[in-house]
């Protein structure tokens, strides 16, 4: 079949089809949300048998493929092959419709969906679609209302074990992943694989629309979101949206009265973790702004403004003069 070009499994979620029933099977996992495959060492789960093997070197810390223009390691020979190009500036993949190239043929692929208007990945429950498997996947979990995975430690429940592993170590400040460079502990393996990129100075992810690159692949995608106005992160009580999780997670706050950031001085809670920072200054005595002209320091920004407009504007007038 691969040689006629038929293509008779069909997903039974969107129109496309493909030559073998393994892989349309693989392909369903998309609109599925399925992940077969299981960390033992830590609990996360995969929707790929690759990325599993990818993950088990965070553990083993082993980045067996080595650029041997700057030394970085990788865990896999396709993620050497594409930073490879970050060297050579090579940009083999150009866009159909404006000639705009690319390192990558994904980028490029998501790019081109910006000309056709294609939104080939369809959510099964409400048929909402998206130009992107990551952003249908992210989307799905709205539909899911079953978690059976309890915290311990208070009533939050999660869908996945790998999830309310991560989030309890929020309760016992637990930092399993060492960063062997510089000695800093991180939460998961993701955070810790974003953080080694620091240490390389290498910024693999490239913005489609200006070219600006990142370090990492989520400041990437929340920044492309400038470009494309996408907010798909939207409130259930409020018609509310934003671009990012985290971001739609505390204004979510303002309607269920939440305050889980605690100070650990005396009895306030707040519902953001930035507002938890600033009231502890009070305890604390801590005072991060600094005054260049005369180096007083402030607990807030505020005061700081504060301070310049009333103490250094004339001087400053009179310095310009």
């Amino acid at each position: 079949m691969i040689h006629t070009g038929e293509k008779p499994h069909k997903c039974s979620y969107c129109s496309k089809s493909f030559t073998q029933a393994g892989t349309v099977r693989v392909h369903e996992r998309v609109h599925t949300g399925e992940k077969p495959y299981h960390c033992t060492q830590c609990g996360e789960s995969f929707t790929y048998r690759t990325d599993l093997n990818v993950h088990l070197l965070v553990h083993s810390g082993e980045n067996p493929f080595t650029c041997d223009q700057c030394c970085t390691g990788f865990k896999s020979s396709t993620v050497l092959k594409e930073h490879m190009k970050i060297h050579t500036n090579e940009k083999p993949y150009a866009c159909f419709y404006c000639g705009k190239c690319f390192t990558q043929q994904g980028h490029c692929k998501v790019h081109q969906k910006i000309h056709t208007g294609e939104r080939d990945h369809v959510c099964c429950e409400c048929g909402k679609s998206f130009t992107r498997a990551d952003n249908l996947e992210r989307h799905q979990k709205i539909h899911i209302v079953e978690k059976p995975h309890k915290c311990s430690y208070c009533d939050k429940s999660f869908t996945e074990s790998g999830h309310l592993k991560l989030h309890e170590q929020i309760h016992t400040g637990e930092k399993p992943y060492h960063c062997t460079r510089c000695g800093e502990n991180f939460k998961s393996s993701a955070f810790l694989k974003g953080h080694m990129i620091i240490h390389t100075n290498v910024r693999p992810y490239v913005c489609f629309y200006c070219g600006k690159s990142f370090t990492r692949l989520n400041h990437c995608k929340v920044h492309q979101k400038i470009h494309t106005g996408e907010k798909d992160h939207v409130c259930s009580e409020c018609p509310k949206s934003f671009t990012r999780a985290d971001r739609l997670k505390e204004h979510q706050r303002v309607h269920t009265g939440e305050r889980p950031n605690k100070c650990s001085y005396c009895d306030k809670s707040f519902t953001q973790s930035v507002d938890l920072k600033r009231h502890k200054r009070a305890h604390t005595g801590e005072k991060p702004y600094h005054c260049p002209p005369c180096e007083k320091s402030f607990g807030y920004l505020k005061s700081l403004k504060r301070h310049l407009k009333k103490c250094h504007t004339s001087s400053q007038h009179h310095h310009n003069d």
